[in-house]
């Protein structure tokens, strides 16, 4: 008598199932807690991203805007801030202001440029803090600088200058580096090396 042969069972691949718990449950609320906290931190990433990449804009600007050689004097820097740094986004405003049709609300990115410039314009005359471009020392320090790490920048002296009273410059940062410490001098400066190697790590 020949075999009965049965056939074989098909085991059909069971998908997992995402688990699903009661809202109320205290599973759904460490899930929810979870989720918010990793939103939170990426905004804090790319709210960290975009503010040092913004400084690093303003530093940059300052960098390129140092003489070849000596330093600046308090009427020059009020004249860079004024005339180059608050004007620098005149051409595409009126740009934008061309674009637009008669009767046409603004477009978006004519407002953050008003607003921009408006926000800084009132700080420039509340008070502005910037890198001291008129001390030696600060100077020689800063030409050492990069173009990109911002934690370098944290060692240099800033001032704080206002459009109000151009002839004013307080002293809002002393500096960090030991050659704006106490007695340091521009000729501290010079057997330095490099200082951004060192001071930075």
């Amino acid at each position: 008598m020949a075999p009965t042969t049965t056939p074989k069972s098909v085991t059909a691949t069971k998908e997992k199932k995402e688990k699903v718990f009661h809202p109320s449950s205290r599973k759904a609320g460490q899930l929810a807690r979870n989720a918010l906290r990793k939103g939170k931190l990426g905004n804090l990433a790319t709210k960290r991203t975009h503010k040092q990449s913004s400084l690093v804009d303003l530093y940059g600007f300052f960098f390129h805007a140092m003489p070849e050689e000596g330093e600046l004097t308090l009427e020059e820097l009020h004249h860079i801030l004024k005339d180059i740094w608050l004007t620098r986004h005149d051409e595409e405003l009126e740009r934008e202001v061309k674009a637009r049709r008669k009767g046409r609300p603004k477009s978006v990115q004519q407002q953050k440029l008003e607003e921009t410039k408006l926000r800084e314009a009132e700080i420039y005359r509340t008070g502005m803090e910037v890198i001291d471009l008129t001390h030696p020392a600060n100077v020689e320090l800063f030409r050492r600088w990069d173009t990109q790490e911002v934690a370098y920048i944290q060692l240099l002296r800033f001032i704080r200058i206002c459009s109000t009273d151009p002839e004013l410059a307080l002293v809002s940062r002393p500096g960090k580096h030991f050659t704006l410490v106490g007695e340091g001098t521009a000729a501290d400066v010079a057997d330095l090396g490099d200082a951004m190697d060192t001071e930075d790590k």
